[in-house]
This record gives C-alpha cells, sequence and structure tokens, in this order.
C-alpha cells in the first residue's frame, strides 16, 4: 500500500512571510524629520472645484499657505510637533506642499479657503464653467441642394 501525503500549500502563509522580511524598522530621527504628505481630495462640484486636505493640529492662520500662479494651485505649509520627547512618535512633521493643475484660468477672487475640524477647504468658483457643453448647428449641403431645385 503506497502511503500519500498531500501538503496543502496556504498562499497567503507565504506573502505574509514575505512581508514580514520588508517590514520597516521603526521611524528613526531622519524619517521624523522628513515632513509629511497630508491626504487630499479633489472633485467637482457643478462649476466649481472642491479641494479638501486633511491638516490636524494645523494653525491655519500661521501655518498654511494656498497660493495661485497661472493654472497652478498651491497648498503648503508646516506642521509643528507639539512636543520633543523621544520615543515612538508616527505622527509626521515638518514642510509639506500640494499642487494641482486647474483646467483653467481663474482669478484669485474665485477662490476661497476655509478650515475646521482639521479640514481644509478650498473652493475655486466657476473653474469648469468654459466646460459646459454647447450647441452646435449642423449644415448639409443636401438640404441646401433640394432647396434649389
Amino acid at each position: 500500500m503506497m502511503n500519500t501525503s498531500l501538503t496543502r500549500l496556504d498562499p497567503f502563509t507565504l506573502i505574509d512571510d514575505v512581508f514580514r522580511t520588508m517590514r520597516t524598522p521603526a521611524l528613526d530621527s531622519t524619517q521624523r524629520q522628513s515632513g509629511f504628505v497630508p491626504a487630499v481630495d479633489a472633485h467637482r462640484e457643478g462649476e466649481d472645484l472642491v479641494l479638501s486636505a486633511d491638516l490636524p493640529g494645523i494653525d491655519p492662520d500661521k501655518d498654511v499657505s494656498v497660493e495661485l500662479t497661472g493654472r497652478t494651485l498651491t497648498v503648503s505649509g508646516e506642521r509643528h510637533s507639539k512636543t520633543e520627547a523621544d520615543g515612538l512618535r508616527e505622527v509626521r512633521y515638518g514642510s509639506f506642499s500640494r499642487t494641482i493643475t486647474l483646467p483653467g484660468e481663474v482669478s484669485g477672487d474665485a477662490i476661497t479657503a476655509s478650515y475646521e475640524s482639521g479640514v481644509l477647504s478650498v473652493r475655486v468658483a466657476g473653474v469648469y464653467a468654459a466646460e459646459q457643453p454647447r450647441k452646435i448647428q449642423v449644415t448639409s449641403n443636401e438640404r441646401q441642394q433640394t432647396l434649389e431645385t
């Protein structure tokens, strides 16, 4: 009698082993000082562009700048650490800058920014106004020929 023993390989165990060897070490001082990249959502509301950036712990009056240069909108600033203690620090601090290119030219007056509950909201009014569909008249030579005969 033949003894056959089948071993079932679990692919998830294999993947876990690969990732276990790739895990990053604890944050060192250079990683802590490398800054952070705030999460940003940008979406269209009618003719307006609305951009939301997660910026908890920021003083919006001192630490945030919203600038328009041509069609480029830039949100930049710095997030300051409240403590100087060593140890585990997973919260990122430092300078940040996020830039988006607008679909059309706008004036500085069309942009408003507000900060509430750690979220910066920037509204660019009317930036999509030029993208409204326009009806184009279609002409036909056949119709002209029928009218002439």
